[in-house]
């Protein structure tokens, strides 16, 4: 169907920025919105940020407002997530997720499709 594999992660101190990137491969013309995930240690998976295939909806956590971004090219198949001002909370692994609603899910259940994760670790 739809496979998903991220890059871009790494260390960066505190205050600094990172740019995921997120390249599908598969029946990509299925998929509608795409967002990202986190899973910060010993914690559950929670959203972070989605946008819709035009890009012109997004939804956002309140824990990203004002500091990430979320992109897309579809002639590359890809989604971005810009990530500025970043605080040691926000270390986790991040994962990539395609939903099929034109909708933009902010929830698990709304994506099918998800890809490995990719960790970024922010330091003090």
């Amino acid at each position: 169907q739809v496979q998903l594999v991220e890059s871009g992660g790494g260390l960066v101190q505190a205050g600094g920025s990172l740019r995921l990137s997120c390249a599908a491969s598969g029946r990509t013309r299925i998929s509608n919105a795409m967002g990202w995930f986190r899973q910060a240690p010993g914690k559950e998976r929670e959203f972070v940020i989605a946008t819709s295939w035009s890009g012109g909806s997004t939804s956002i956590a309140d824990s990203a407002k004002g500091r990430f971004t979320i992109s897309r090219d579809n002639a590359k198949n890809t989604v971005y997530l810009q990530m500025n001002s970043l605080k040691p909370e926000d270390t986790a692994v991040y994962y990539c997720a395609a939903a099929l609603a034109i909708t933009v899910p902010t929830t698990e259940t709304g994506y099918p499709y998800w890809g490995q994760g990719t960790q970024v670790t922010v330091s003090s």
